[in-house]
């Protein structure tokens, strides 16, 4: 089988060259990578990584998550697709890992993903130091120690390190482009999974490093576009998705909204002020 590795990149020039230098240190080198940048045009003067590495440009003001995928997607030659976010570094037998995983069996596999405080990640890049810099998302499972493990709820999907088939992923027919902006589209390819009952497998030794970045609690930087993703969702399956980030809003007066209603009701829009009181200092890791 022949694998390709796909990232979206919109800035974060740094973060991408450390998944590139991650990719060149795999024990199973990639077959090529694949880039969808969400900007102007491509990055210049990135590094040589020992393996083909085509870029494509995917406009849109709006953060376009679900066409650039579809759009790197339809790019690649693998036979696998890894999708790895640019936020993300790669463990050495995270490709191998995956490849193994999606050779032997059919579905989506998920890979285990350990968050960086601010500072931690050094050139060359040092593997057992972010071992023991990362932590997990306190709501993700143990990784299984050896092979792969079902996960039968697949809302547990997401979107920062995941492999499948091509052909899987061109049967499913990718993500739903209507989503546009921050959020959501991940929560509705998972619906349709269970739809077509397509299995979600946690997978052993594909772990990646999620690099830092500045966090908001809640969300008020995305607030536009979780409120029109989120009723976007609603529309297509008739339940809610991000509501957890739907319930901070509410606490801070900007929508009326709950779960066992059928509209958000926008109250106002935050300013500059109160997104910049969410952000969060350096040691906060996830929101």
């Amino acid at each position: 089988m022949s694998v390709s590795v796909l990232t979206l990149v919109r800035g974060r020039r740094g973060h991408l060259v450390n998944l590139m230098r991650s990719l060149a240190a795999q024990t199973r080198l990639p077959d090529e990578l694949v880039i969808a940048f969400m900007q102007e045009g491509a990055e210049p003067d990135l590094p040589e990584i020992g393996l083909p590495v085509r870029a494509l440009t995917v406009p849109g003001e709006a953060l376009p998550l679900a066409k650039a995928r579809n759009a790197a997607a339809a790019a690649a030659k693998g036979d696998t697709l890894v999708f790895l976010d640019v936020d993300c570094i790669a463990s050495p037998m995270l490709v191998e890992s995956f490849e193994r995983a999606v050779a032997s069996e059919r579905g989506l596999f998920l890979g285990e993903v350990l968050y960086l405080p601010e500072g931690a990640v050094r050139a060359p890049l040092d593997f057992a130091a972010l071992d023991a810099a990362g932590i997990v998302h306190p709501s993700k499972p143990a990784m299984p120690q050896t092979g792969w493990r079902r996960e039968p709820n697949a809302g547990e999907f997401w979107g920062l390190s995941f492999a499948l088939r091509k052909a899987l992923w061109t049967d499913l027919g990718g993500m739903d482009e209507r989503f546009t902006g921050y959020g959501g589209e991940e929560t509705d390819l998972a619906a349709r999974l269970d739809k077509a009952g397509v299995p979600v497998w946690w997978t052993a030794n594909a772990r990646a490093y999620h690099q830092h970045h500045p966090v908001h609690i809640p969300p008020l930087n995305h607030f536009g576009s979780i409120v029109e993703n989120a009723r976007r969702f609603y529309d297509t399956h008739r339940r809610w998705c991000m509501t957890y980030w739907l319930g901070q809003f509410a606490e801070t007066g900007l929508i009326e909204w709950t779960e066992a209603g059928n509209d958000i009701v926008v109250l106002g829009e935050p300013d500059a002020a109160m997104i910049a009181a969410a952000r969060q200092p350096g040691h906060v890791r996830f929101s």
